[in-house]
């Protein structure tokens, strides 16, 4: 994303920003139906971060994390990661399945399985809300599930965010149910004609 234009990228992230909110908190609803509880998300969020700040952000490359990757298809692409503290990954899927707090001490099948459907729930809602917004389609692969260092987990993204742009967008959110919370960050990468796309509408929906 050029950084030439502080303007046009302040409106091109408020865009974002508007198009995170409604996949955010359609995600959420999705998840309540798949978990029987009302799950709400709080504070939904997009920014630019540099790429060389991502691995400290998530507690340095050598830190334990889950991935939970899809690549968007068809008219426009990119790719969705979300990205969770290995711990916190392990609260998300006690919440997900419907267990007690610390119930869960490793991902197993059942646990993989439901961080997988999370990951594709959030990522789908975000992706048909910029298909919806640029009139283009859209749709996603099926997610994959990594457990590993930070550093490699985030390999699979950063080398294919570091031929477009040195930022990528960061979209944040909370989710909570029944008083447990759990922050998650997805790393959002369009390519550049979708990020086009999406200009074009802002530009055209600004006359």
């Amino acid at each position: 994303m050029s950084q030439t234009n502080n303007k046009f990228d302040l409106r091109l992230i408020e865009m974002l920003n508007k198009m995170a909110n409604v996949g955010i908190y359609n995600a959420a609803r999705g998840l309540s139906g798949m978990v029987g509880e009302s799950l709400e998300v709080e504070n939904p969020g997009v920014k630019l971060v540099p790429l060389a700040d991502i691995p400290n952000l998530l507690g340095g490359p050598e830190a334990e994390a889950v991935g939970i990757y899809l690549r968007a298809e068809g008219n426009l692409g990119g790719q969705i990661m979300l990205v969770i503290p290995y711990q916190k990954s392990l609260e998300l899927a006690d919440m997900i399945i419907g267990l007690p707090p610390g119930t869960t001490k490793q991902l197993g099948s059942l646990e993989r399985s439901a961080l997988a459907e999370m990951g594709n729930l959030t990522g789908t809602f975000f992706m048909n809300a910029v298909a919806e917004a640029t009139g283009l389609s859209l749709r996603p692969s099926p997610p994959a599930v990594m457990v590993d260092m930070v550093g490699a987990v985030l390999d699979i993204v950063l080398a294919t965010a570091a031929q477009l742009s040195e930022h990528v967008m960061m979209i944040q959110a909370t989710f909570s149910c029944q008083g447990r919370a759990v922050n998650t960050d997805f790393w959002m990468i369009p390519d550049r004609y979708t990020l086009e796309a999406i200009a074009k509408r802002e530009r055209g929906s600004n006359g």
